[in-house]
């Protein structure tokens, strides 16, 4: 596509997005006047089109004249104007959506032969050019893998109610683009868009309740039956498409290289509404999904095979299979196939009978699959006979599309990760053995004294619990979640939960008590050939610096020890880490965390190399900027390529489900940019391209990170009055009330900052729109190298130019202080008591915003912030005159609120209408935690 024409195409593809926009915002305008007046729709516009202008030409009186304007709303039509602008930003939300869906369906419209960049076969043709044999090729998909776990916190802030308002929407204007419809079906269609925004509108958008842990799993199996169990097997359709064009000569069957996991329901750490009870439950509705979709892609199955025997000749070996069926299942009349002649629907038709069985404990065991590779040998038998009679397609297009969602979410949908707190074992510990006299205080003993101790009950098959025993309530919680996890695996299969977290890992004895738990429930077997069988991994979260910087030691000391080395024998020698995201960048900054997180990546590889043990590692990243936020494929790639040999796991966060997995088109895109990411990073590792200068630029990253750490932990932990700033200046305190996740807020019950969650602490920065978790103290850091030399400003054009690590950290900095507004977060300090204390903080943050940004500049010599992206740039510019109106009322309402509660009064429907600013602002920035 020549210049010319693809900036044509362009501006018309961005014509279409405005088109998308202005036509949702006639529509809300309408919705306005019907429900509230032309009082509202006029008020709306006027503050709309004053922030619109004061962003483009700001003046001092403009300033205070919207201020004034929005500050001084009656109480009956403020609550309208924050619900119409957080409509608003719903409706754009879902034109972008559909905009991004649009734009992928236009290129490959028009590019002919082109290739559509990030795509997968972009990523097989290059390797194709590059003279990479399929034997080559063969060896690195079998070598990729990928595994993206849900989490439930900090929970989509929009209510599963609105999310299907969003998607009626979404194929509503969607169908715009459709050049067939006639001048009444393109009305008609607009009076349902209508029809649906009243619905928005009259649909409360806040949960009257916290969800429970099972409202979380239901949330989070949402997108399972909406998008992924068809999306997936399509991504995996296009790859061996794409293999097959470029390499003929092999006959492809991609290996399982790429699922879903989940941690709503095994998540315990901190949310003591998890119990195992609530596990198993979780992996029943799991179990139950499944089963309810094999069922429907069966019957979808029925209608493609109308073969008849008349006409075809069929495989003995489906005809032997379905006179064992009639064997063993009796069909009712309603359910059985009368035309003999159609074996395939016959056949099906007992398949479904089974499904339908299954997971019944009363059924016998011959009327149903006991497991899922007696389900995918049924279907087998159906594929081999259709390309008897070259049926070849109704295979390829149907039934293959089953063996593989059959191999990818079995009978149990997606893995199930447990996660628990390292404290919570050692207290159960310590209760135990005291019970059983072994020791007198275990959570007392030295470190190398608890290891030995450890060590010695795994290499001793006796128990150390004993069921006449009475333990206290958290210590036989503690024992009933490994024994739920056996139960579950004998019921399940053993995939349905093999990996146990242990948040805040500080030591080798963390690891140990998880596999002596679970050696008293039989996931830690001593054989009689004196071999070690365990079906249960402990994995260490490493979150904070001091524990990234501790963790190469302590996966050297396990690997030392044979009892735990015995335990990778049944993982093939696997061994799986976690990296907190999170919790790094609270506790030292986001450049430290960042370094200290590669640093943590290359220790703890090298660790694991001399006792020829694999690692994969688990990437705790957040859906904000402020918890390592970033598109799933440049998540991949930003890996050092040699540490990504044992696969990846990653986690997908609440608040990016619905942008990321609620509309199949993007669900694909996102999942196929993946694929092509880990192609990319498993060829990167066949071939490192080490750059002479990178050993230089690590050391002066070395000495950037500790200067960040320094300035950032000087505000942040030594400022005796920072807490006071952050919890007066932001709404921290609501943000406990609004009703978006099942897990309290804090580890503990306490107002200590160390037990504040990672999630508030960078929900409440974005609503207050200073986004500091995710940029404070970079620009110190950076500054400290630079020092005003030419030379060494030239160094960090060139780390930006030449160095992925280094051009990843500045690209995410820009995205930060791009969304981030410190005109409108000085408002939020109006709300500070003693002004000196927001004066003189608020001071130290202008300043570092202003460093940050004039070096970010000077290294990228771009003229503005996110130049280099301005699709995003461009959104962000559209967004803020929004988001603004909705962050003054947020002010002014919060400031009435806390009055009336300093004075031990309160107001429901203040308080409402701060958590509707809450969720609009939350919108608008496309942010929460």
């Amino acid at each position: 596509m020549s210049d010319s024409v693809s900036l044509i195409h362009k501006n018309t593809s961005n014509n279409l997005l405005r088109r998308d926009v202005r036509f949702l915002g006639h529509i809300l305008g309408e919705v306005l006047v019907h429900q509230g007046g032309n009082a509202l729709f006029t008020i709306v516009e006027k503050i709309r089109e004053m922030s619109k202008t004061l962003r483009a030409d700001y003046t001092p009186e403009m300033y205070a004249e919207l201020k004034e304007t929005v500050t001084g709303l009656a109480p009956e039509i403020r609550h309208q104007v924050i619900r119409a602008f957080a409509v608003y930003f719903q409706l754009i939300n879902i034109a972008e959506q559909n905009h991004r869906i649009r734009r992928k369906r236009d290129y490959e419209r028009t590019a002919g032969e082109n290739v559509q960049p990030g795509s997968i076969e972009d990523s097989v043709r290059e390797l194709k050019s590059l003279g990479i044999s399929s034997d080559e090729v063969q060896e690195m998909i079998q070598g990729i893998s990928l595994e993206l776990v849900m989490t439930a916190h900090p929970t989509e802030a929009t209510r599963r109610a609105v999310l299907d308002i969003h998607q009626r929407i979404a194929g509503d204007v969607m169908e715009l683009d459709n050049p067939n419809l006639t001048f009444r079906e393109r009305e008609q269609l607009r009076e349902k868009l209508l029809g649906e925004v009243i619905t928005l509108w009259q649909t409360d958008e806040l949960r009257d309740r916290k969800p429970t842990v099972i409202d979380e799993v239901r949330n989070g199996l949402y997108y399972f039956d909406e998008t992924l169990f068809d999306v997936l097997p399509e991504v995996y359709q296009e790859l061996e498409r794409c293999l097959d064009k470029y390499y003929p000569e092999e006959d492809w069957h991609v290996p399982t290289y790429l699922k879903f996991g989940s941690w709503i329901g095994g998540d315990r750490d901190g949310n003591p509404s998890v119990k195992a009870s609530v596990t198993w439950e979780t992996l029943t509705m799991h179990r139950k999904l499944a089963l309810a979709k094999y069922e429907e892609e069966l019957t979808g199955l029925l209608e493609h095979m109308s073969f008849s025997r008349s006409i075809v000749e069929v495989s003995e070996e489906l005809l032997e299979s379905i006179e064992k069926d009639r064997r063993e299942i009796e069909l009712s009349s309603d359910n059985e196939w009368r035309n003999l002649k159609e074996p395939y629907r016959i056949k099906v038709k007992f398949m479904t009978e089974r499904i339908r069985n299954t997971g019944n404990p009363n059924a016998p065991a011959k009327r149903k699959y006991n497991n899922p590779d007696e389900f995918r040998a049924d279907l087998q038998i159906i594929e081999r006979s259709l390309r008897n009679h070259y049926a070849d397609f109704i295979a390829d297009t149907y039934v293959q599309k089953l063996v593989r969602q059959v191999e990818l979410f079995g009978f149990h949908l997606a893995a199930l990760d447990v996660r628990q707190h390292s404290k919570e074992h050692e207290a159960a510990m310590t209760e135990i053995l005291a019970k059983m006299s072994i020791c007198e205080d275990y959570s007392k003993l030295p470190e190398a004294e608890k290891i030995e101790l450890l060590t010695a009950i795994l290499n001793d098959p006796r128990p150390i619990t004993s069921p006449y025993l009475r333990y206290s309530e958290s210590t036989q919680e503690c024992l009933d979640v490994y024994r739920v996890i056996q139960k579950a695996q004998q019921e399940f299969g053993r995939s349905c939960i093999s990996s146990y977290l242990i948040s805040m890992t500080q030591g080798a004895s963390d690891l140990l008590e998880v596999l002596v738990f679970g050696k008293e429930a039989g996931l830690y077997i001593h054989e009689n050939d004196g071999s070690i069988t365990c079906t249960l991994q402990s994995v260490p979260l490493f979150e904070t610096i001091d524990d990234l910087h501790a963790a190469p030691d302590i996966m050297t000391t396990l690997f030392k020890i044979p009892a735990y080395r015995n335990s990778l024998v049944s993982t093939n020698h696997l061994q799986e880490i976690m990296l907190g995201y999170s919790d790094s960048n609270k506790d030292g900054g986001v450049i430290t965390a960042n370094w200290e997180l590669r640093v943590a990546l290359r220790g703890i590889t090298a660790a694991a190399k001399p006792f020829d043990v694999k690692l994969k590692f688990f990437h705790g990243r957040g859906g904000a900027l402020g918890r390592g936020g970033m598109p799933l494929n440049r998540s991949i790639l930003a890996q050092p390529a040699d540490t990504v040999g044992g696969g990846i796991k990653i986690t997908e966060q609440g608040e990016v489900l619905s942008s990321r997995y609620s509309m199949k088109g993007i669900a694909y895109r996102s999942l196929e940019q993946a694929t092509s990411a880990l192609i990319t990073s498993a060829l990167q590792a066949r071939n490192p391209q080490t750059n002479a200068s990178e050993a230089e630029w690590e050391n002066i990253m070395r000495g950037i990170s500790e200067q960040a750490q320094t300035k950032y932990q000087d505000l942040i932990f030594r400022d005796e009055d920072f807490l006071t700033f952050f919890k007066e200046s932001t709404p921290l305190p609501e943000i406990g009330e609004l009703n978006i996740g099942s897990r309290p807020s804090k580890r503990k019950n306490s107002d200590r900052f160390e037990d504040l969650r990672a999630i508030p602490w960078v929900f409440a920065w974005t609503q207050s729109r200073y986004l500091l978790p995710a940029w404070y103290a970079a620009g110190y850091g950076l500054n400290s190298f630079y020092a005003g030399k030419k030379e060494n400003l030239q160094k960090m054009q060139e780390m930006y130019q030449n160095w992925s690590f280094f051009r990843s950290l500045i690209d995410n900095l820009q995205m930060a202080l791009a969304k981030a507004d410190l005109l409108i977060a000085k408002e939020y300090g109006s709300m500070i008591q003693d002004q000196s204390i927001a004066e003189r903080i608020f001071g130290l943050i202008q300043d570092e915003y202003t460093r940050t940004s004039e070096l970010i500049l000077n290294i990228t010599g771009q003229q503005e912030i996110l130049d280099n992206v301005p699709v995003i740039q461009e959104s962000i510019r559209l967004r803020n005159p929004y988001v603004d109106p909705l962050s003054y009322m947020q002010v002014g309402l919060l400031s009435e609120l806390r009055t009336l509660r300093d004075q031990g009064e309160d107001d429901a429907l203040l308080l409402r209408e701060v958590l509707l600013t809450i969720n609009g602002i939350a919108a608008g920035l496309r942010n929460t935690g």
